[in-house]
């Protein structure tokens, strides 16, 4: 009995590691955020493993069926839609019922949406923190109140709809001249990374709308 945790391309398909593949074949269940988006990666690379859906509205329904067919012995493989399981995605709550439980758990190394946009920002990376979404409501304010006087990069992950009301927010936070980086559509045919302060990649951003997952890469103050 094991859970792999395996990391899937957040988009050129090429990003996936032949261990991967590997392990995706020989496991006997996938446990996938959205069976449809990773059955389209598994017939690709002619992976026939059968598939469970598993995400953030059933997670805590079928962990206990789950860990049944751990200790019963059988091999499974956890995938969220893009990226690294459990980085902004279900999967936490699995991999820690696991541990308590002692069931074995690996986690394979691969691809994860916020290493390539802090490396490619310019900004300083020895040191940063990564903090996933932004609170959509409560709390959002006093945690900008608290990431302006971060001395280290911050790293942020947003979407598409929400990137102008958040890059108003690092202005009226931040500073207009705040430097920073938005990085989207990453390993894709339009990624793009635009570097400039707060007021400019909003000014930006206000006449060309953004398309595709975003990585905000703000310096440290």
């Amino acid at each position: 009995m094991k859970l792999f945790i395996v990391p899937t391309p957040i988009g050129n398909l090429e990003d996936i590691t032949l261990r991967a593949i590997s392990t995706l074949k020989n496991v006997d269940l996938i446990l996938a955020e959205d069976t449809r988006t990773s059955g389209k990666l598994l017939k690709h690379f002619e992976i026939s493993t059968p598939m469970q859906s598993h995400h953030m509205h059933n997670e805590h329904k079928t962990l206990e069926g789950i860990l049944k067919k751990l200790k019963n012995g059988t091999q499974i493989a956890l995938i969220s839609d893009a990226g690294t399981p459990a980085i902004s995605d279900p999967g936490f709550l699995l991999t820690r019922a696991c541990i308590e439980q002692q069931i074995p758990v690996e986690c394979l190394p691969g691809a994860t949406a916020f290493v390539p946009a802090l490396v490619n920002s310019g900004l300083t990376n020895d040191r940063f923190i990564f903090e996933g979404f932004l609170p959509i409501k409560k709390g959002r304010q006093t945690r900008l109140k608290l990431l302006a006087q971060e001395q280290r990069t911050i790293v942020l992950y947003e979407s598409p709809h929400k990137l102008l009301k958040t890059l108003g927010q690092i202005c009226d936070f931040f500073g207009d001249e705040r430097q920073l980086s938005v990085s989207r559509e990453l390993t894709k045919l339009f990624e793009e990374t635009k570097r400039g302060t707060a007021k400019d990649l909003l000014d930006y951003y206000t006449t060309t709308p953004a398309k595709g997952e975003i990585v905000i890469v703000i310096s440290g103050r």
